[in-house]
């Protein structure tokens, strides 16, 4: 018999405390109804569980993201709905007033409205926004770029001879323009200033001095006016030997829709004018206003989106002074035959001026320009409309995405409280019975008494 150390009692401690430590653990598990709350209760399945937990908050930014996304289109397409609701009434208005029956006092109370709708038009283009962020002003529009090369046009009068009349016809996507030969005596430095004159359709040039680049630069600003773009054109030496005064005319002998683009009809010319074209280049990347949506928890998942300028001018429904000596606006959507200009008022720098429909064949033409316009809009808004439906299906599938992984994870992290129970159960008997187990183990040194007696 030994004293100095009873092996029975430090047996039945160690298995006291392991039934304590046990029944702890299964009592911190039942309380967090987890089954990893450290990494020493499953290290790897920490590992794994967060990996999870971390595409699971991803998944569930990304459906909120795309709510946001949502939201956004939604406001711009509600702006867009009455943006239209404007355009109709304005189409309205011009049916009005192209009929006869209507005097110039009639059609200047039409005008008025005509003028405050576009007015709101611009309101609703500059003041629809979403956090603050504009949305139909044009700086969601896509990426610029820099250093690109546009379209440049060059024509060579030198071989032109012109006709008893002074004018040679140059057709242009199926419209006719005249190009009158008055240039001033030879040797002149001196010609009449740059006009433009919305009232007859003509775009009347300086007459002939001594710089052909100069020249060149001046039926750069009329291309572009016929043209609807910006184009990069130079004009080579040549030499009047005519003696008239009134300079080079370019005039539409054709009434019709002139929309702003490019053209895909054919250049026609007579025999001795050379029109040479180099293509655009796209060049780098310029400033991005294309807004991204991240619709997705990891890297490389988003969708972009770019929203147009819905503004009057973008919708072709007014128009900006292009700067420089011009008299009147230029550049309307519509050239009327023998009329003035479809757009309203002198030229001031910065100052808009809406459709015309002063007169019968302006409104005739204002009506073909609101059709294009409400066109452009709704094309506008059925690309937002194809985009919100491709969010709410991003929506469902994230929120699936979601709910499948929080099961995995769930499996991992999550304790199972019936057999928990069980254990904490288990472990509770076993410590109370190594209680009572060491209590007899501490009285067995006491044997030794007896032999002392």
């Amino acid at each position: 018999m030994r004293i100095n150390h009873n092996i029975a009692a430090l047996n039945t401690y160690r298995q006291l405390g392991n039934a304590n430590n046990a029944q702890q653990a299964s009592m911190e598990k039942l309380s967090s109804g987890l089954r990893i709350n450290g990494a020493k209760d499953d290290a790897a399945g920490l590992a794994i569980s967060e990996k999870m937990r971390g595409q699971i908050r991803g998944l569930d930014q990304a459906s909120s993201n795309a709510q946001d996304a949502n939201s956004l289109i939604q406001t711009a397409e509600g702006a867009l709905n009455e943006t239209t609701e404007i355009l109709q009434r304005m189409r309205e208005l011009a049916t009005q007033a192209a009929n006869d029956t209507n005097t110039a006092d009639d059609r200047s109370e039409i005008q008025k409205e005509v003028n405050q709708l576009t007015e709101e038009i611009n309101r609703i283009g500059n003041n629809t926004e979403f956090n603050t962020k504009k949305l139909i002003n044009g700086d969601a529009k896509g990426a610029g770029t820099s250093g690109a090369t546009q379209e440049s046009v060059k024509f060579d009068f030198s071989g032109i001879v012109a006709g008893t009349s002074g004018n040679t016809v140059l057709t242009i996507g199926g419209t006719d323009y005249n190009i009158q030969f008055d240039a001033t005596v030879a040797n002149s430095d001196t010609g009449s200033a740059d006009t433009v004159n919305a009232g007859t359709k003509t775009i009347k040039l300086a007459t002939m001095t001594s710089n052909p680049e100069e020249l060149g630069d001046r039926l750069k600003k009329a291309f572009e006016t016929m043209r609807g773009a910006d184009p990069s054109l130079s004009i080579s030496d040549f030499t009047f030997t005519s003696d008239g005064t009134e300079g080079l005319t370019i005039a539409a002998t054709a009434g019709g829709e002139f929309d702003g683009q490019a053209g895909d009809g054919q250049i026609k010319h007579k025999s001795g004018l050379t029109i040479s074209s180099t293509p655009q280049s796209e060049g780098s990347n310029g400033t991005n206003g294309t807004l991204t949506f991240q619709i997705g928890a990891n890297n490389d998942q988003q969708m972009t989106l770019d929203i147009n300028d819905m503004r009057s001018v973008a919708l072709g429904i007014a128009s900006t002074s292009g700067g420089g000596d011009a008299d009147a606006a230029v550049g309307s959507a519509v050239f009327a035959t023998g009329s003035s200009n479809a757009i309203t008022k002198d030229v001031t720098t910065g100052t808009e001026y809406a459709l015309d429909i002063s007169s019968a064949a302006k409104a005739t033409d204002a009506i073909t320009v609101i059709d294009n316009a409400i066109q452009k809009v709704s094309q506008e808004r059925s690309k937002l409309g194809a985009y919100q439906n491709r969010l709410d299906h991003t929506i469902n599938n994230l929120s699936t995405s979601s709910e499948n992984l929080t099961a995995a994870e769930s499996r991992i992290r999550d304790v199972d409280m019936a057999k928990e129970m069980m254990d904490q159960t288990k472990n509770s008997i076993l410590s109370q019975a190594s209680q009572a187990m060491l209590a007899q183990a501490n009285q067995l040194p006491q044997g030794v008494l007896q032999l002392l007696r």
